[in-house]
């Protein structure tokens, strides 16, 4: 595959302020197609819900049984609003490059595809989880507790504590990447496969149609995932008893 992404060099005349073109509209896409979602979705609310006010209701169920199992409700509460907004946004994230991939020609750039096949982009939805948990911590606890926390169960594991935190930031963002990348580069060879002449169109669409159904299987668990770890870390900052 000799595809790459369509880069605009020298953004504001800046020589080393590069930006993505296709990230910022797919990023873009998935905010708004997000936005419409809860918008419809709560239009309208009835006392007996039905289609997709029934859907998002669930959803909320959803999303706060999974900040319960972190951390109590009285403390987790106001992470509610961060944590539906982080389940959906990664969720369309992760899906919209799943029916279809746009390329530009002669150039072979990639427009439309996964935004989170992209490291910078979980790299950067990693890094602003990680600060908002100490942010929260600091908030919360007050600035000398939550310096304490680095020194707990023993002074002695301060470095290491330390290392956690890039760990973590680390594990949250390469996560997401190598499982969306690894989708899209497999839907690539499939429909590359398919697109050819003879009998491996044939055997190219079960298979093209199969890894597409896993797909959104692998994208919904990897959402899953990392709302699940962003309140994990979260609790780690927030809650004493974690």
């Amino acid at each position: 595959m000799d595809h790459g992404d369509p880069i605009y060099y020298e953004l504001f005349g800046i020589s080393w302020l590069h930006v993505n073109l296709s990230n910022i509209m797919m990023l873009t896409i998935s905010a708004v197609i997000v936005f419409s979602l809860c918008y419809f979705s709560a239009r309208k609310i009835s006392m007996k819900p039905t289609g997709m006010q029934n859907v998002f209701e669930w959803l909320v169920d959803f999303i706060k049984g999974i900040i319960n199992s972190t951390m109590d409700w009285k403390t987790g509460e106001r992470f509610f609003g961060l944590g539906i907004t982080i389940f959906l946004f990664i969720l369309v994230a992760n899906l919209i490059g799943i029916p279809f991939m746009i390329v530009s020609e002669p150039a072979h750039d990639v427009w439309w595809k996964s935004p989170t096949a992209d490291p910078i982009i979980t790299m950067t939805f990693a890094v602003m989880v990680i600060v908002l948990t100490h942010y929260y911590g600091m908030t919360m606890k007050g600035p000398k507790e939550y310096g304490k926390g680095f020194l707990r169960p023993k002074a002695f594991l301060l470095p290491l504590n330390i290392i956690e935190e890039f760990a973590n930031t680390l594990t949250l963002g390469m996560r997401l990447f190598g499982n969306l990348y690894a989708k899209e580069i497999l839907l690539a060879l499939l429909a590359g496969a398919g697109g050819a002449w003879g009998l491996s169109t044939l055997f190219a669409t079960a298979p093209m149609v199969a890894w597409q159904a896993f797909s959104i299987f692998l994208a919904t668990i990897q959402a899953f995932i990392f709302l699940m770890l962003t309140m994990v870390y979260m609790a780690h900052k927030v809650s004493d008893d974690h």
